[in-house]
């Protein structure tokens, strides 16, 4: 097959090409591509299957099942590459020159373009049809394998994560609401929390180098950044993508609808105060936003002297956060109580921790050898896992690594371990939509053994006399009752929730007021998980495959 060049074309000429064509395959004009619209437009291109799904698997890395306007551009320029002759990979577009890149040849492109414009000042909405890529039509994502299952129509939904949106507003939210999961676990989840970009926090104690991070891969301070040898940071700072540099306070952005962090007014005024977000044009801040948070203190005194529930707070953000970094200094190795705690907040997201031993260069090879490990002996009895835990070392800071103490080997293991940590953060954008899908379905089984929990107490208490000491029997032997409801229904000990957090938030309510099983509700959450989400992720899957 003989590939027609276009002539060359400066770069603002193609952004009007394929802003032209993006807008002619967007069938539903709601600036997303759809897999639908794109197997028509990509056709015309005449690359192979194999080429095309390499195409989409490249320019839809995030897995978001549709093509925003970037994201057409790219795979635009790798179709051009693959009529070019060029083998398709991950890669090829920080080794390939894109300047000198001109639009695909489209066959039957033009013609379509030229008709179009006439037929829709006409107002022929027949003849307009006939010229645009008709999208086959889209089935319905939910199964019924239940009898008497009320199926909910998505056909309008263009992504995984609306498809989540719908899935959560209509089946699974109403189970949280009966049993008060949102009082016990975590708050009910808005559209923001779904929409928000992947977050990294970073957890150390003072004077460890967490704002030093974050300068580092900015290359550039941020509003509100202090750094120095004392607890500098003394409040949580959401480090976030904006039009000008400025701080917004922690009561204002609570607020925000748009934001992911109205759930944090739970905490309270107190934290609030010592909470705020920092704006500013970045280009990294468009894809992550980072959370500082200021210094694990040790000592009781210090911990009770807080104003608000840090753990808490901390647990708060380890839910939302795709990575939690935990830094250490060689010099400060020692984990407090509190840092303990903290650590133990962070049970159920062990996949999201990464431990990094910062400010290596500041000892030699053979002592950083030492302190290793000392940091992986003070960790195995901190996580409690037979796993190891991987370290990075490192020195992240605009300083260059010295040499002279490390010596070439120390040097060349530095750049190695930032290399692999920082390969780890670029990874997170990619598996942003994947994160959103496990944390789902996870919320979706510990609403469903909640409401397990809650309706077998409900039912343990007397009709009418004696239910206060009834009550406080239940929450005595609350291990008991797992135990017994994990038996019952065969549900996995390590999904039911902390012990002793429940038994605190349990004693608030009066049990009696509780909703009891509804069977109906947990069936439509079980069905949930085993058809629909399924389906959704089968709809949205690489076209070509």
């Amino acid at each position: 097959m003989e590939i027609v060049s276009r002539p060359p074309t400066s770069s603002k000429e193609q952004q009007k090409v394929y802003q032209n064509w993006f807008n002619f395959a967007d069938s539903d004009t709601d600036g997303r591509l759809t897999g639908t619209d794109a197997t028509s437009f990509f056709a015309m291109s005449n690359l192979s299957k194999p080429e095309l799904k390499q195409v989409w698997a490249i320019a839809d890395s995030k897995r978001q099942g549709f093509l925003g306007f970037n994201e057409f551009v790219t795979a635009m320029k790798l179709i051009s590459l693959a009529q070019e002759g060029h083998e398709l990979t991950s890669d090829i577009l920080k080794t390939v020159s894109l300047e000198t890149l001109n639009p695909p040849f489209m066959e039957g492109l033009d013609d379509l373009l030229e008709k179009r414009p006439s037929l829709i000042s006409n107002g022929n909405s027949e003849a307009t049809e006939n010229t645009q890529l008709q999208p086959t039509p889209q089935k319905s994502f939910f199964s019924t394998k239940s009898k008497n299952k009320k199926i909910t129509s998505l056909s309008s939904v263009t992504s995984v994560i609306d498809g989540l949106k719908l899935l959560y507003n209509e089946k699974l939210k109403p189970l949280e609401a009966t049993y008060r999961f949102n009082d016990f676990e975590s708050p009910f989840l808005t559209g923001s929390d779904f929409d928000a970009k992947p977050m990294v926090m970073l957890l150390g104690q003072y004077s460890t180098g967490k704002t030093t991070f974050i300068k580092h891969l900015l290359k550039c301070s941020y509003p509100g950044a202090h750094i120095g040898p004392e607890p500098t940071t003394d409040r949580f700072i959401a480090v976030m993508s904006g039009t000008d540099e400025r701080s917004i306070p922690g009561n204002t952005i609570a607020v925000h609808a748009d934001l992911p962090f109205t759930g944090l007014t739970n905490f309270g005024g107190s934290f609030l105060s010592k909470f705020e977000c920092a704006q500013m044009p970045h280009p990294l801040l468009e894809h992550i936003t980072f959370v500082d948070t200021p210094g694990v203190l040790s000592g009781e005194k210090q911990r009770t002297q807080r104003s608000y529930d840090f753990t808490g707070v901390i647990s708060w953000f380890a839910a939302k956060c795709d990575l939690i970094l935990l830094l250490f200094d060689p010099h400060k190795l020692d984990i407090s109580d509190e840092f303990k705690r903290v650590i133990s907040s962070l049970r159920g997201h062990d996949d999201k921790i990464r431990v990094v031993l910062n400010k290596a260069d500041q000892v030699d090879t053979q002592q950083l050898m030492r302190v290793y490990g000392a940091l992986m002996w003070s960790l195995g009895k901190v996580l409690n896992t037979p796993e190891v835990s991987r370290v990075y070392i490192g020195s992240f800071n605009d300083k260059h690594v010295n040499e002279a103490s490390m010596g070439p080997i120390g040097k060349e293991l530095f750049e190695k371990e930032q290399d692999d940590l920082l390969l780890d953060l670029i990874d997170i954008p990619k598996k942003a939509c994947d994160r959103r899908i496990n944390e789902f379905v996870k919320r979706a089984r510990a609403a469903k053994i909640h409401a397990y929990i809650i309706s077998h107490l409900k039912k343990e208490m007397p009709a009418l006399y004696g239910k206060a000491k009834a009550q406080q029997k239940l929450i005595e032997n609350l291990d008991n009752v797992f135990v017994k409801i994990q038996r019952e229904f065969h549900l996995p000990a390590g999904d039911f929730p902390n012990l002793d957090s429940f038994k605190d938030v349990l004693s608030r309510y009066n049990i009696d007021d509780f909703e009891k099983l509804k069977p109906k509700m947990i069936q439509a959450v079980d069905d949930m998980l085993a058809y629909d989400i399924p389906a959704l992720l089968k709809n949205f899957r690489n076209m070509y495959d």
